[in-house]
């Protein structure tokens, strides 16, 4: 019985944090690199014909002691109580949504363009630009006769790359995160392209890879 009663104090304690918490309580609204990185990484793989890194089983989880179970099934309560009371957009979000009708579309019309592209990437006649984007870099490692299709090319790459990070920002409810949704995207295209594509680096200078 003694056992029941001292424990009793600690658990009207988070009961008592939680309204005071929920009194104040400020969220702060960051942007979450690693999910947006790993969202980029699948995306940039899906468009240059790479298969995504399967995820990771979840580690089992340890025995846990019956205090230590008792304790937790209090949080998980409060947890609900916390989602009941914060409305959802003020939450921290640590997920990117990169499922919708949008930006599937916009997958699949890069995904097609990207063997017309790929020639021209690897002459060094095409590159990645520092934000996210590609531009001709070399005119003249394109034939003639092929100079306009490859410039329509670029043009409707960098429209469409445009607006997925403008959709996925939108999809999330974040538009301002639209520029850190493109930097990130800037730097795992490099990294995932193939060896021997040029790309810009961050003053803007030309380097193959």
């Amino acid at each position: 019985m003694t056992r029941h009663f001292t424990a009793l104090p600690r658990h009207l304690a988070w009961f008592g944090t939680v309204l005071l918490l929920t009194a104040c309580v400020t969220i702060n609204i960051y942007f979450p690199a690693a999910a947006a990185e790993d969202a980029a990484r699948t995306i940039v793989r899906d468009v240059l014909g790479e298969t995504a890194q399967p995820a990771e089983d979840s580690p089992s989880a340890a025995p846990t002691a019956p205090d230590a179970r008792l304790e937790g099934g209090v949080q998980r309560v409060l947890a609900l109580i916390l989602d009941a009371i914060i409305p959802p957009a003020q939450a921290q979000q640590a997920n990117i949504n990169i499922r919708t009708a949008g930006i599937d579309a916009l997958r699949a019309s890069m995904r097609s363009r990207t063997p017309a592209l790929q020639p021209h990437f690897a002459s060094g006649a095409i590159g990645f630009t520092r934000d996210g984007l590609v531009t001709l870099r070399d005119l003249n490692a394109v034939p003639l006769r092929d100079r306009a299709a490859v410039q329509r090319l670029v043009t409707e790459e960098n429209a469409d790359r445009n607006a997925l990070y403008r959709e996925i920002a939108r999809a999330n409810d974040r538009p301002e995160w639209e520029s850190d949704i493109r930097s990130t995207f800037a730097r795992v295209w490099v990294q995932e392209a193939p060896r021997g594509y040029w790309y810009q680096d961050e003053r803007g200078q030309w380097r193959q890879k």
